[in-house]
């Protein structure tokens, strides 16, 4: 039986604008615009989409870093051993949920302070959450670095934030993310800032540790390349909303929905002498996608548990 580590049911988040000086009255930014998706333990979800898309949101919303507007957002309690829903946590709730759920950023450099040493970034989860004897922290800080790959320890713990390379620094927030020992784990565009060597070494390692720790991630991104090598299942999502979801390999190799093929058709290929299937986008297209269904509030299933949505899509053409 499958165990999912998180469920998202329906989610929104808006965001109200004024209309002007003159006017009365708020529009609202449909920021992320009723999506659902759930993820398996120890598997992996890639979000993909365009910048402004709603992928980041997504992130904050889950992790209660922005308010959502509606819809459900349940966890795996380790505590409680079941599926728990955000919403009016007790405080000690609140608390299993910020073990149990992490989030790495685009900037490491941005997540730190930079008055406190590595030391005091790793250890000051373990000391909010009153984990262990002082003792016990200061071996799991310790063992923590040697995981993530900054060996010899004794050479980065008393070390500051801007001392550090920028893959070092990303080692460092992966760290402080896994010392909690959590089930889920955020990743918004991780290796984005990092230059391409560092960047398949820190996607090495986040590979390995899924592996090793039982760790499931939602990994954000613009790049279906990195979702490929990082995720067993793909989300792709246009303007708030997911528009296809399916296993890595099933999406890239059989993509239904126009915005999809377009994302893959705009991947870079290393290899000038390789032709590339070119997907081409046409108002028919368009029409046959929205035609799969009359229910547009939920993604079609095609087979294969290959997931499109019938919903009516603008600015594509």
């Amino acid at each position: 039986m499958k165990k999912n580590v998180i469920e998202i049911e329906n989610l929104k988040t808006y965001f109200d604008i004024s209309k002007g000086f003159l006017k009365s009255g708020k529009n609202s930014i449909k920021a992320v615009d009723d999506i659902s998706f759930e993820i398996e333990a120890g598997k992996s979800l890639g979000l993909v989409g365009q910048s402004g898309c709603g992928k980041t949101t997504t992130a904050r919303s889950i992790t209660m870093l922005e308010e959502k507007t509606d819809g459900d957002i349940r966890f795996f309690d380790q505590n409680q051993n079941t599926m728990t829903s955000i919403d009016g946590l007790s405080e000690d709730q609140i608390k299993s949920f910020r073990r149990d759920v992490q989030m790495i950023f685009q900037d490491p450099y941005e997540a730190m302070n930079p008055r406190w040493t590595i030391r005091d970034t790793i250890l000051e989860p373990l000391i909010i959450h009153n984990i262990g004897t002082n003792q016990e922290r200061e071996q799991a800080v310790v063992e923590i670095l040697k995981t993530v790959g900054l060996t010899p320890p004794e050479n980065y713990l008393s070390r500051y934030p801007h001392e550090l390379s920028g893959g070092q620094r990303q080692r460092v927030a992966i760290a402080r993310a896994l010392i909690m020992k959590p089930k889920f784990v955020i990743c918004d565009e991780p290796t984005s800032m990092l230059d391409v060597s560092i960047r398949i070494s820190i996607m090495d390692l986040m590979v390995s540790l899924a592996k090793d720790l039982n760790v499931s991630y939602l990994y954000i991104t613009h790049d279906l390349a990195v979702a490929r090598y990082m995720c067993d299942r793909i989300a792709v999502m246009y303007n708030g909303k997911i528009v296809e979801l399916a296993e890595t390999e099933e999406l890239l190799k059989n993509p239904i929905h126009p915005y999809t093929k377009r994302l893959i058709s705009s991947i870079p290929v290393p290899d000038p002498t390789y032709e590339r299937k070119v997907y081409e986008i046409s108002k028919q297209d368009l029409e046959n996608i929205e035609n799969l269904s009359d229910n547009k509030d939920e993604l079609y299933d095609t087979g294969n548990q290959h997931y499109v949505s019938t919903h009516k899509i603008k600015g594509l053409l």
